[in-house]
Formats: C-alpha cells, structure tokens, sequence
C-alpha cells in the first residue's frame, strides 16, 4: 500500500498498468491523445508489482489496472475514466491537476 501511496503523487496524472491488460494500452493512449503524460507503473515488470496490485484492490480498483490516480487521488479504473469523459469532468481534472495545460481558447 506504501509504494501505490508513494508512486501517486508524484506526477499529475499517475497510470498503473500490466503489459498483459487488453485495456491499459488504449487509456494510456487516450491519455496521451488528450495531452498528458502520464507515470506508467507496469505492475507485470518488475519487483513489487503483485504488492502494488494487492494495495490497489485494497483501494476498490476493480479491476485493478489500469488504475489512474489524479492529482494524486484514485479516480478508478477504465470504466471510471471512460465516465468521467463523457461527462466531461476527465479534461477538467486533468487540468486542475495541472497534468494537461489548455489555451484559454481550448478551455469550452
């Protein structure tokens, strides 16, 4: 739980993910498209990761990756994020965080 708790602050916009996850490739791509540039932590790749995967599904990511922190918070997984699109909150997020930066003319 240290290490999840540690790795999401430290960038505006955090991505744990696993190299196996048919989903993680495209919300690290939409990620980009929208202009951030997110830490990737492949929990399949590396020391800790079954750790980090168990503190995740402590934190109620269901299921666990991709699992996207913002601005330091947990703001869920892929469905979640696809949500937070649609409603139009995901951009705005993103900016506050500051993890994308907008031209005032971008902001509408």
């Amino acid at each position: 739980m240290e290490r999840v708790r540690d790795l999401a602050p430290k960038k505006a916009a955090v991505i744990f993910s696993k190299i196996s996850c048919c989903m993680c490739p495209s919300i690290k791509a939409f990620f980009y498209e929208l202009g951030a540039s997110p830490a990737v932590h492949e929990l399949d790749k590396g020391a800790g990761g079954r750790d980090m995967e168990g503190a995740l599904q402590r934190l109620e990511c269901n299921p666990t990756v991709p699992a996207m922190f913002i601005g330091g918070k947990s703001v869920g997984t892929a469905p979640d994020i696809i949500s937070l699109h649609v409603d139009g909150d995901l951009k705005r997020m993103l900016t506050e965080a500051p993890a994308i930066w907008l031209h005032s003319s971008q902001k509408n």
